[in-house]
């Protein structure tokens, strides 16, 4: 099957270059070019895609703030970022906004047919620079699911509460809250309460 790729980057001439790495690849079609992220998100609403190469640096959004659009509007749309930009902070953000991949643009084309292939078939990809980046400052855990009653006891914790304490509060035995909290502790990866409250003050959960 052939895979259907929209570049969006504001330079002309790296957009042509990408186009001249592909051009051979039998696999791959380039669906469309566009500059910016008005006209990409015009030209997904009338073609099909299946991977979007998209710039960081676009001149009237960011690819960031354009990658989480493109993943509300188009789900099963995926994204390869592909910049000169490799700080850490724009690697995770570019995931965080439902990236599947980033690489930079000075990948060869064996790496770029590879990660779009990759990326296609539902897999992450990163190229090996930006590996090095994220191996040197990893990427923060994610943040678990927790049910409604779960959200209630990380709250009481977080203000002190005993067990038993909560247990009355909310009308539950004491082990009850004890399965809760040790639950919580599996979530969220951590060993204490005191650890568990760390995150929790940090990603603004209570």
């Amino acid at each position: 099957m052939v895979t259907r790729i929209l570049i969006v980057d504001d330079h002309p001439m790296v957009i042509e270059g990408i186009k001249a790495l592909l051009q051979q690849a039998e696999e791959i079609t380039v669906a469309g070019t566009v500059t910016d992220a008005f006209t990409a998100l015009t030209f997904l609403k009338s073609n099909e895609v299946d991977v979007v190469l998209l710039d960081i640096n676009l001149p009237d959004l960011s690819g960031i703030e354009l990658c989480g659009k493109l993943k509300r509007e188009f789900p099963r749309l995926k994204v390869l970022g592909m910049s000169t930009f490799k700080e850490r902070s724009y690697i995770t953000r570019m995931i965080e906004q439902g990236a599947s991949g980033y690489v930079l643009k000075n990948v060869s084309r064996e790496e770029l047919i590879q990660a779009i292939g990759q990326v296609c078939a539902g897999q992450m990809y990163l190229d090996a620079e930006v590996s090095q980046v994220l191996v040197a400052s990893p990427l923060p855990r994610p943040i678990p699911i927790l049910t409604s009653r779960e959200k209630e006891v990380l709250a009481w914790i977080a203000e002190g509460w005993t067990n038993n304490q909560i247990a009355d509060k909310l009308f539950v035995s004491p082990l009850t809250v004890d399965s809760h909290r040790k639950n919580l502790l599996a979530k969220f990866g951590v060993k204490n309460t005191a650890a568990l409250v760390k995150i929790a003050v940090q990603n603004q959960l209570v």
